[in-house]
């Protein structure tokens, strides 16, 4: 590591159960804050909106899906559909209350998903593994058959589609066509910064430690006193309001509108397969995993065929997407073989092996 723990004594019950007990690391986190909301400012339209947005986005419907599956070890395949969840509550909410903030309507239609999460969630006291892992794939796909056959979910748009609407904050065009990219992120920023703040509390407090116990061995937890369906319903609640949040974030913040298709089962492999590489049980491991499954295809189709070109090697895109396939599949047989915890274990091991900084404190 960079920096040394000696010298840094812990003197109370509170700082020994700081989430960043030392002074280093939260340093490095108030300046990667800054970065982010620098970026805002330093960054064009193209890097804000087609790169950070959806980054942001898919790594906070990761958060909600490593809640479930990395910290309590229920298996879920409906994540896209808990996000559709999201993206249409917040539609009926903004389109029936105008004169409501829309920020207040992306909040809150995190908990029409995390009731509907609960519902499907029920099965969990009986069932777990793979006979979960069916159960919520028949959430996915009777929650999208719900997107398509229920026309009042769109106000009866003869289109299908959800489409945002011009909404402002503090007379600041934040949704719509006329809200610039550097708005949309910087409200993009905040709210995962919020959440995830929320996150870590969750699952480093007593709620976090009840789910490790379920995951580690369920029988021994109940013994304990931890009530199993409470414990996992409450899983499947915060899991899903966080997904629920991030489908409104990503149809109105990051598309502008979209289809019932954005919430196909394509999607729900898609945050499983970065929960998987970033790191089960890490919130960090989230936005690694985010970073390398969303960022990888747009930095292999710049930097590769810039690489090529020279040698008079034209590369495709269709080529940058099976390249894309192979390597994403590639880490997920590595990680689940070798590192189950993924880049965020082998970010800390990284850390680990660097020289310590020769001067003491």
């Amino acid at each position: 590591m960079l920096y040394r723990e000696a010298g840094q004594f812990k003197t109370n019950y509170v700082s020994d159960s700081a989430i960043f007990p030392l002074r280093e690391d939260r340093i490095g986190l108030g300046l990667i804050i800054l970065a982010a909301y620098a970026l805002a400012f330093l960054g064009n339209s193209f890097l804000l909106q087609a790169v950070m947005i959806p980054f942001l986005v898919f790594s906070l419907a990761s958060i909600g899906l490593n809640i479930l599956t990395g910290y309590t070890g229920l298996l879920s395949l409906g994540t896209g559909a808990f996000m559709g969840v999201g993206a249409y509550a917040c539609y009926k909410l903004m389109t029936a209350f105008p004169e409501v903030n829309v920020i207040v309507w992306i909040f809150v239609s995190g908990f029409f998903s995390a009731a509907v999460g609960a519902l499907f969630g029920l099965p969990s006291l009986r069932i777990k593994g793979f006979y979960l892992a069916v159960a919520t794939l028949a959430a996915q796909f009777f929650l999208q058959w719900c997107f398509i056959r229920i026309p009042w979910l769109v106000n009866y748009n003869v289109s299908g589609a959800l489409d945002a609407p011009l909404r402002t904050l503090f007379g600041i065009p934040i949704m719509g066509p006329n809200a610039t990219p550097q708005v949309r992120y910087l409200v993009v920023l905040t709210i995962v910064i919020l959440l995830t703040w929320l996150a870590s509390n969750l699952v480093h407090g007593r709620i976090g430690r009840m789910w490790i116990a379920i995951r580690d061995m369920d029988l021994a937890a109940e013994l304990m006193g931890i009530r199993p369906l409470q414990t996992k319903l409450l899983a499947f609640a915060v899991s899903s309001y966080y997904c629920g949040v991030a489908g409104a974030l990503l149809v109105f913040l990051w598309y502008g509108g979209a289809e019932y298709d954005v919430f196909n089962i394509n999607q729900s492999f898609f945050i499983l397969f970065m929960v998987i590489i970033g790191g089960l049980g890490s919130l960090i491991g989230s936005f690694f995993g985010a970073a390398l499954i969303f960022i990888m295809p747009i930095v292999l189709g710049i930097v590769l065929p810039a690489a090529l070109s020279p040698f008079g090697i034209a590369v495709g895109a269709d080529t940058i997407e099976h390249l894309r396939f192979i390597i994403v599949g590639a880490l997920i047989i590595f990680f689940l073989i070798v590192e189950p915890h993924g880049l965020a274990r082998l970010w800390q091991i990284g850390k680990q092996k660097l020289l310590v900084w020769p001067f003491p404190y």
